[in-house]
Parts: C-alpha cells; structure tokens; sequence
C-alpha cells in the first residue's frame, strides 16, 4: 500500500511530495519524497506522525468536568480523589467498555494514534470477583478494537492505601491482587496480544505498592522474551513526596534511582515534584517522563521543569490522563507555557537544529511516547507504526504561515480544529476530523452514562 502525501514531517523537518509505503503488517517498509516520490497525485495537507497518548485512565472520561466543585471536597488532588472513587463504584464492564470505546475515538479524531492505558479497575465492588477475573480488562481492550487505536493495556498493581502499609478503603478493593496473582493475571492477558494489541505493566505508585512487589514485577517485566514496559504514578503530587520521605527517608524518585530500577523501558508520569540530582538521574536511565499538562493543571499538582530536562536529553512524551482535555495540541503547548510562565521567557522546548517549537515538540513526544508504549521506531521511518494524522494546512487559519511555521500555528495559534484524516496500521479511520464508527459508538456511551445517571452515579 502507498500513501502520497503533498507535505510530511520527516526526521529532518518537514518535506514535500513524500511517498509512504506500508507493509502488510501495517508498519512503514519505506518512505521518500522529492522526485524520488514519483509524480502520481499527493493528499493535500501535512502529515505528520500520529501521537502516543502514553496515560490513560479511559473510564475517567465519563467523569470528566463533574469535579469542579469546592463545597466539601478538599481543594487539591486528594478532593478530587474521593470524587472519583464514588464514580468508579459502580461501573460495569459494560460501562467500561463504552466509555473506552467513545474515549478512544475521541483521541483518535485529536491526532492520538496509540495509547497506554493504564488500567487499574479489576474487580467488582468492594473487591467481589467476576467470573472472568479480566473482565474489565478484556472491557477496555474491545472498546480499543472497536475504534481501530494502537493499545497497550497496562495492567497495574495496587496494594496498600499508602506508604506506611494502610489497608486499602473499600472504594480501593476493586484495584487490588496479591504479587503472585498479579502476575499470573499479566501473563494471561499478554498471551492474547497480537496485531494492534500489547501488554506492559503499571506499578500504581510507591505509596499503593511496595517496593518489594514492585521489584518483584519489574524483574519479571524485564524476563527475556518479555520485555513488557513499565510505568508508575510517581512525584505527583508534594504530599505524595513528603508521605514519602516518612516512611523510606527518600524522596519518590530518589528510591526509584538508587535501587537501579529504571532503564528505557519505564514511564515516569507525571514526575512533578522532581529536584536537579532525580532529573539528571532520570534523564541518564533513559526512562520516559510523562507528562499530562492539562490534568496536573486541572488538579493542582504543580509544574515540571521540561526546559532543563530538554537540556540534559531527557526523553518525555503526554498523555490525556483524566481526560479533561483530548488534545495532544493543548498538552505540548500547556508543558511549554507552564515553563514560559515559570521562565519568563518563551520558546523554552525548541534548539538550535530544531528551532520551531511546534516541530520540536510534536517529533520529541512522539519519540517518547513510542518509547512509552513499546514501539520498535518512532515517526516516518522504516520499521514504525504507520500511524498518520493529516492536517488540512489549506484552511484560512494556516493563510500566510510559512510552510516552516505550519506546526507552531497548528500547536501555538489553534482556532477551530483542522479537518483530520487518521490512519492507524495504513487503515483510514477518521476522515474529515469524523470516526467512521462516530455514530453507533457515541449511541452506546450516552446509553451508559444514561444508566449511570438514573443509578446516581454522576
């Protein structure tokens, strides 16, 4: 299959008239441009490589702008928190399921082509059993498959309430497994991967597994032949690092580095509350920082220092997290305003070989989101996903931007959104800024949210 695109966002900036051929695998076997790309008909636009969405809680979604409430609810994370946990109570694998779906389709209609889903809800409530002990996971991945998105399921382990061994509350039950059953229940969900569909592994957080079992999974994800990434809540939140520091006297991030856990294969998310020796720790390990901009504004956590973490070659990419916001746009240019504002200064996530901070960020996410979620390559080159997002760049709102500036316009100065085409594997699944599946899978997420609502959920 080939792909003829009038402009792309190549490794080395942005082309004209580049060919795209895609192997029967759905990953890229070659790319040209120039005259080497022939002289048949080109898309109109810009491609560019679509974006790992590397933290996802999908159910999330459905409650997303019902928090913005101060009476009673602490006003910080932890407000929020309790918020969120009698939403999740009574959720059903059918719930479950539409909302990932509807969830799914709306980053895939954003330009997000992939996702880690980091996937914490395992049980019933108050920690009952299903039948089928993944339910719920098996939920999220057919509300993948129904979309069409690239998905890594994260199965995450959670075990205790916080770092001094408190027993979970029983909002929390539903997210618990013993080690041994955890990865038991991994390995069983990892023996149906295949085509768009993988397996990593999620630590909650230092304060909801201790470091005994996280050491345990992380030497099983490493297990040759498996090779699963790992990712960890970490650093979010700075009562988060001070329970920390009570308990292990260490600072989240400072444990994580002095036990030699971190390498190529871990995501970092969030990584907030970072100081100058863990940043130069974590960009040595190689380790992915995620960050989710618009979520750690929504709730307060506070801001990372991206610009010096560029600096060092530190790796990071973004995710939509809470799902507040479904927008890979507004995540790279929030990290980059958070700095700007912090700085006083601007254009802080640029350099000097790549000095438009919409290419730099775009091409940089996306590496690190690759990274992230496992992929063996990153962007338009042999061996990647094709992944593609086209941006109609004719519109009036790109009207005089030089064809160097077309991603900082697209990042920087949005107005209504580009009409989208987006391919996952080679195959057209957005067209006109539309999921094809739009209607049937929004039909089954009001249905949800309507038995939610009438249950008392919302």
């Amino acid at each position: 299959m080939q792909l003829r695109f009038e402009r792309a966002l190549l490794p080395d900036g942005i082309a004209s008239r580049v060919l795209i051929e895609v192997d029967a695998s759905g990953h890229i076997g070659r790319v040209a441009h120039g005259a080497a790309a022939g002289a048949e008909y080109f898309l109109p636009g810009i491609a560019v490589p679509g974006m790992p969405n590397l933290h996802s809680h999908a159910f999330q979604r459905a409650m997303a702008g019902s928090a913005e409430v101060r009476a009673g609810a602490e006003g910080s994370f932890w407000g929020w928190r309790d918020v969120m946990y009698r939403f999740v109570e009574r959720l059903t694998p059918a719930d479950v399921e539409a909302i990932s779906a509807f969830t799914y389709l709306e980053m895939l209609e954003a330009g997000y082509t992939s996702v880690a889903e980091f996937h914490y809800l395992h049980h019933g409530p108050a920690g009952a059993r299903y039948p089928d002990p993944a339910a719920l996971s098996q939920a999220v991945r057919a509300g993948a498959d129904t979309t069409g998105i690239r998905h890594l399921l994260l199965a995450t382990l959670y075990q205790q309430g916080n770092f001094d061994g408190q027993p979970l509350s029983v909002a929390q039950r539903r997210f618990e497994h013993g080690t041994d059953e955890f990865l038991a229940f991994a390995g069983r969900l990892a023996a149906g991967d295949g085509g768009r569909l993988r397996t990593g592994v999620a630590l909650h957080s230092l304060r909801a597994v201790p470091l005994t079992a996280l050491a345990a999974v992380a030497s099983e994800a490493a297990r040759e032949g498996r090779s699963w990434p790992v990712h960890i809540h970490v650093a979010e939140q700075a009562r988060e690092v001070a329970d920390c520091l009570a308990a292990h006297g260490r600072r989240p991030l400072a444990l994580l580095l002095e036990h030699g856990l971190l390498d190529a294969r871990w995501c970092l998310v969030h990584a907030t509350h970072v100081d100058a020796v863990e940043l130069a720790g974590i960009a040595t390990s190689g380790a992915v920082v995620g960050l989710c901009p618009t979520t750690e504004g929504n709730l307060g956590d506070g801001r990372f220092p991206l610009d010096e973490y560029i600096a060092q070659g530190g790796v990071y990419g973004v995710g939509s997290d809470s799902h507040v916001s479904i927008d890979p746009r507004e995540e790279l240019r929030l990290a980059e305003y958070n700095v700007r504002m912090w700085r006083e200064r601007r254009v802080l996530s640029a350099s000097a070989t790549v000095p438009h901070a919409g290419t730099a960020m775009w091409t940089d996410a996306v590496a690190g989101g690759a990274r992230a979620c496992g992929h063996a390559a990153a962007g338009f080159v042999a061996g990647a996903p094709a992944d593609i997002v086209l941006v109609d760049s004719g519109r009036a709102e790109f009207a005089g931007v030089p064809e160097a500036a077309l991603l900082d316009a697209w990042i920087f100065a949005p107005r209504s959104a580009p009409a989208y085409s987006v391919w996952v594997g080679g195959e057209l699944l957005v067209v006109g800024g539309r999921h094809r599946r739009r209607d049937a899978i929004q039909s089954a997420y009001r249905a949800s949210l309507a038995r939610l609502q009438a249950a008392g959920v919302r």
